[in-house]
């Protein structure tokens, strides 16, 4: 996140200029930078009244790199318009936030609805856990002022249907773990069977903390109990069929999903631990491979832990799982890259819940769902204990198929513009009830 070639700072000011071009009236609105720091953008636009109560919006324009190969004539960096879809890297997590969030406050103003204060912020760093962003909270604390709205604009849907809220968000754990054996690397024809591979033993670190077999978390620190409200939640789910969190995947013709039912996968994506090895070292490219017994083999882990667990407690566990009684007396390391919180949502309001399920019923013609997400937005814990009073609207347009930080993404036009229309009618009904 501190090498970033400049680039983090040219599309922060290409969203700045985008968002003056919009002539938001009243609007004071500033690009923060600081040495080692990603970029901030901070936007304040007063209320219809002066003591009018405030709104706070988010998003972040930061990215992960493109996975490669796109489909043919698609690319990451060049945006194509097909069959309703803006395919490009982003635009759905998470360009549009600025756009959503400032079309919104002028569609009120156009049509002569009042609305509260808003506040926008907009980050550069949450793609790597949001290091950089308490210490933008902390110099713009004063500015943001008292929220008792926030609506965050970084999140997903089960269908492109009715709009969608986010009640839980998973924490993350993201560590390296190394095992080196050798000084130096030897021939396998005269070291093989003399000297284990560092491979086969990082196979056996991971059969600690992770059941191969059912992808079962064995470190008590990372689970929890899932809340019986939540359990009764999820089993809504079921009406949507049994396929409706998997039929998107890109499987394999003849690959499966996890087994379970709908409600049953839901509580696994978003209040049970998982692991994903993201990435390898010491193993050199398939072409560049000999008969060698190599030094070391490092992953790279990503956990995924309930919202309630707590991350620095977690890494602890998996560190002493990992490091304790090393196999063959190996050199055993695990490093610490990210850990950010999980969020559950505080119980809506009646007024809210009133509001979401109108405006929804308004935009789309049926209900709102609600249901956890297995991603994480650190920004979510922090402003839960920053603002306890506040109620939450996690929301977004991350939908069936649009592949979040793979190839092919896209972002589904006419939806997001829907759920604009139910962002306004949000900030509309905050100003009444509020």
């Amino acid at each position: 996140r501190r090498v970033h070639g400049g680039l983090l700072d040219q599309a922060m000011d290409l969203l700045h200029g985008w968002a003056q071009r919009q002539q938001v009236a009243g609007i004071q609105m500033r690009k923060l930078t600081a040495p080692g720091r990603t970029p901030f953008l901070l936007a304040v636009i007063p209320g219809t009244k002066p003591d009018a109560k405030t709104v706070l919006m988010y998003g972040h324009m930061d990215k992960q790199p493109p996975l490669l190969p796109w489909a043919e004539g698609l690319d990451p960096y060049v945006p194509v318009i097909r069959d309703g879809r803006l395919y490009g890297r982003a635009g759905a997590d998470d360009g549009y936030a600025i756009c959503t969030a400032l079309t919104s406050v002028q569609a009120l103003r156009h049509a002569g609805v009042p609305h509260g204060r808003i506040v926008f912020i907009l980050e550069g760093c949450e793609e790597s856990g949001s290091p950089d962003l308490p210490y933008w909270i902390e110099q713009t604390k004063e500015e943001i002022g008292v929220v008792d709205l926030i609506v965050c604009l970084d999140s997903g849907a089960l269908n492109y249907e009715q709009l969608w809220l986010t009640s839980s968000l998973r924490g993350v754990v993201n560590c390296a773990v190394d095992l080196s054996l050798l000084k130096e690397g030897v021939h396998s024809g005269i070291a093989g069977g003399l000297v284990p591979d560092s491979f086969r033993l990082v196979r056996q670190l991971l059969s600690r903390v992770e059941d191969e077999k059912t992808g079962e978390i064995l470190v008590e620190e990372l689970r929890c109990q899932v809340p019986a409200a939540t359990e009764a939640q999820m089993q809504g789910l079921n009406s949507l069929g049994g396929d409706a969190l998997t039929k998107t995947l890109p499987l394999h013709p003849g690959g499966l999903p996890c087994r379970g039912t709908t409600a049953e996968l839901a509580i696994a994506n978003s209040w049970k631990p998982c692991l994903t090895v993201t990435g390898a070292g010491g193993l050199p490219s398939l072409e560049n491979a000999g008969n060698v017994i190599r030094t070391n083999t490092s992953l790279a882990l990503s956990f995924r832990v309930p919202p309630t667990v707590d991350p620095e407690k977690a890494f602890s566990a998996i560190k002493a799982k990992l490091e304790e009684d090393p196999p063959h007396g190996a050199r055993v390391t695990v490093t610490k890259a990210a850990a950010g919180p999980g969020w559950a949502a505080p119980a809506m309001k009646e007024w809210l819940s009133q509001s979401v399920s109108s405006v929804s019923k308004a935009v789309f013609g049926r209900d709102f769902g609600l249901v956890g997400i297995g991603g994480s937005i650190p920004f979510m814990g922090m402003l839960g204990k920053m603002f306890p009073d506040a109620q939450f609207v996690i929301t977004g347009v991350l939908g069936p198929e649009s592949n979040a930080h793979g190839p092919n993404e896209f972002m589904h036009i006419e939806f997001t513009k829907r759920v604009t229309r139910c962002v306004a009618g949000l900030v509309a009904e905050h100003y009444v009830h509020a």
